[in-house]
């Protein structure tokens, strides 16, 4: 058995573009090219890798088995290729992945620092809701995923890295905006906009803060924060988030932080930041750089 680097590569461009021409568009191949790599790398392993369905090629069962392997050995030879670059302590691209909160508050600092302790300049940040992170990473599109809600998935390992706190913010105008301090009395029958399925803010309004009132209506969901802040501003309902996101606004006046019990023991307003990563992904130095320096690292 004699499989290349190049067919290797090719696979892996595959699993993250599920069409030929899309791979070969990323790889700067022929899709012919790309085609018949495929084809000797299948017919060498003896087994499809690919569920053919209409034009997209989907990940069978096969394929699932490969790919860590060749992640693995396709950031080795990365390696490899690098090793001698005197100008870099680290080789490589760096793919983060971070939920909404994190990637607009946390990474941008968590970045710079990071650059300037390592020197290392070569990284990606994809921002989206914690549920389609943690679904790149065991696609192997994402080397890192720092998020806001916990994954269960037992193909990836979390591990706390920080925290934040949540508010529950309001229109200034509301009546409820001048109750001080506000109980959870005052909130029943209210309406809310919330975070979309799949959103750390979501899954902790849910599960803190859902429990605490017998009756409350969802009057819109949003995939933004600044939309839903921008509906809260409007008096369209109350909204659960993120301190660290909220703050401009409440700073503003557009809206007000309402009071509630943070030294009540039955509600925890901490929520913690996760950092997730595939229980097969090969940890180059680079990864475990950023892992140790992610556990380190101080917002404050």
């Amino acid at each position: 058995m004699n499989i290349s680097l190049k067919q290797l590569n090719v696979f892996s461009s595959i699993t993250q573009h599920n069409t030929l021409t899309a791979a070969a568009e990323a790889l700067y191949l022929s899709k012919a090219a790309v085609s018949m790599a495929l084809a000797e790398l299948e017919k060498q392993l003896g087994h499809p890798l690919f569920d053919r369905v209409n034009n997209r090629l989907i990940l069978n069962q096969e394929g699932h088995k490969l790919l860590p392997l060749a992640d693995e050995l396709l950031s080795r030879a990365n390696n490899i290729s690098q090793l001698f670059d005197a100008d870099h302590a680290f080789s490589g691209q760096l793919k983060i992945g971070a939920s909404d909160t994190v990637g607009n508050h946390v990474v941008p600092g968590l970045l710079s620092q990071f650059r300037q302790q390592s020197q290392h300049y070569s990284q990606s940040v994809v921002i989206s809701n914690s549920r389609l992170i943690c679904q790149k990473l065991l696609d192997y599109e994402l080397d890192i995923g720092l998020i806001e809600g916990k994954s269960h998935h037992p193909e990836l390992v979390a591990h706390q890295f920080s925290h934040d706190q949540m508010c529950i913010i309001a229109a200034p105008h509301l009546a409820i905006s001048q109750q001080t301090p506000c109980t959870f009395t005052n909130l029943e029958h209210s309406e809310w906009v919330l975070r979309e399925a799949g959103s750390g803010s979501r899954e902790f309004f849910l599960r803190t803060i859902a429990p605490h009132i017998e009756a409350w209506h969802e009057v819109f969901e949003l995939n933004t924060t600044e939309a839903l802040i921008n509906s809260v501003a409007a008096g369209l309902g109350l909204g659960c988030l993120s301190t660290l996101a909220a703050q401009y606004a409440i700073n503003d006046g557009r809206v007000t932080q309402l009071q509630l019990p943070h030294n009540n023991n039955t509600l925890n307003w901490q929520r913690p930041f996760w950092l997730v990563v595939h229980k097969d992904k090969y940890h180059s130095p680079l990864l475990k750089s950023f892992i140790a320096f992610c556990h380190q690292w101080d917002n404050t």
